[in-house]
């Protein structure tokens, strides 16, 4: 063998030395409770939901893409805004192998494994179907663990330890503890003030993706936006009537309580229904479009002569901050809403545009919200 030839063998053979001196197996506990064994850092990683990749863009924003060998197609779908944005300046993720669901039984397990993941992450939502289709069994048997994180079901309690837990996976515990520091401060900087007044607190209906169906309306119980309230300084009118954290609330019960503050959360919604009358927020929106699709909504029969729409206290935000690590920031501008005068320092869209420059590899759009009401 030439010199040179043996010179390359010699350099691969010990970078692979290296590469396994530095990988190291750990057991983790997941979200669920779960003790999983994983090979760390890892190295390629399918996503069971396209829009875990908040949390990855933040734990690597030079590259959240470089270790995604697979992905559900949801991002594109439920976030086209941001999708074009990431694609933007990644184009290789629109050439990502897609997957179905776990949820709908349309994932594909030996597709899965043809990728050869270290490991699969899962919403914990998907937990139960994952098992009911002995997806788990499936990828056990073939060496592939399943992680399971949430930002979701349970975001003010599993979220940081979603973070945290995917900074372990790959190497990078350094930048989610940074960016739990960050959410915690935003955090502080309402419930500490709401702890310290004892406001008297506004009535809320959160209409959940409000005109994306004809029904209404959708709504959160004591999980979720409708924990995003509480921590806001205000009252979940569904609170006591949802018992889970996503429902159904109806015409007559909404009149009923009478809200002082509406919050639709709203998106882009052309892949699911063209068309509809959902409120087009999200970054670079049009916000004209989507104030006026905002008041169109006060015309519907659960909105009649109730308090909110009375004193203009309507308003709409981006329906992700539900489904994303970035809840902070919904907190922040809910609170400013419903307590305009304790939170005249507080400018949610800063703390928003701050997320941007020192964690994700997008720029800051603004288009997050609109309401009725010039605050």
């Amino acid at each position: 063998m030439p010199i040179s030839l043996l010179k390359v063998a010699a350099g691969a053979a010990l970078a692979f030395v290296a590469t396994a001196a530095l990988a190291e197996e750990v057991t983790v506990t997941d979200v669920a409770g779960r003790e999983v064994t994983v090979e760390t850092p890892v190295d390629r990683v399918i996503l069971g939901e396209g829009r875990q990749i908040y949390l990855l863009a933040a734990l690597q924003p030079e590259n959240p893409f470089a270790h995604v060998v697979g992905w559900r197609e949801d991002f594109s779908q439920a976030d086209p805004d941001n999708y074009a944005a990431y694609a933007a300046k990644f184009p290789e993720m629109t050439q990502i192998p897609t997957f179905g669901g776990f949820k709908d039984g349309t994932f594909d397990v030996e597709q899965a494994a043809a990728l050869q993941p270290d490991v699969v992450l899962m919403n914990l939502e998907a937990k139960a179907a994952t098992e009911d289709a002995a997806y788990d069994t499936k990828l056990a048997q073939l060496g592939i663990p399943i992680v399971y994180v949430d930002f979701r079901e349970k975001p003010l309690e599993h979220t940081i330890p979603s973070m945290r837990l995917m900074g372990r996976l790959l190497g990078e515990e350094k930048r989610a503890e940074a960016f739990i520091a960050f959410a915690q401060v935003q955090m502080a900087r309402v419930t500490e003030t709401i702890e310290a007044a004892d406001p008297e607190r506004p009535r809320v209906f959160i209409d959940r993706a409000g005109g994306y169906t004809d029904d209404c309306c959708l709504s959160f119980g004591p999980g979720n936006f409708g924990e995003y309230v509480e921590l806001a300084g205000g009252t979940n009118i569904a609170d006591g009537i949802i018992p889970n954290t996503f429902g159904r609330l109806n015409p007559e019960q909404i009149i009923a309580a009478d809200p002082q503050q509406v919050v639709v959360t709203g998106g882009h919604w052309d892949a699911y229904v063209p068309g509809g009358d959902w409120v087009g927020v999200g970054p670079g929106a049009d916000l004209d479009a989507a104030r006026a699709k905002l008041e169109a909504l006060t015309k519907r029969t659960a909105m009649t002569g109730i308090d909110a729409v009375e004193t203009g206290n309507v308003h709409a935000i981006w329906h992700q901050f539900y489904n994303s690590p970035y809840y902070f920031v919904a907190v922040q501008r809910l609170a400013k809403w419903f307590h305009p005068e304790l939170f005249s320092d507080l400018d949610p869209e800063a703390t928003l545009r701050t997320l941007h420059e020192r964690f994700l590899p997008v720029d800051f759009e603004p288009g997050y919200w609109v309401s009725l009401k010039n605050d």
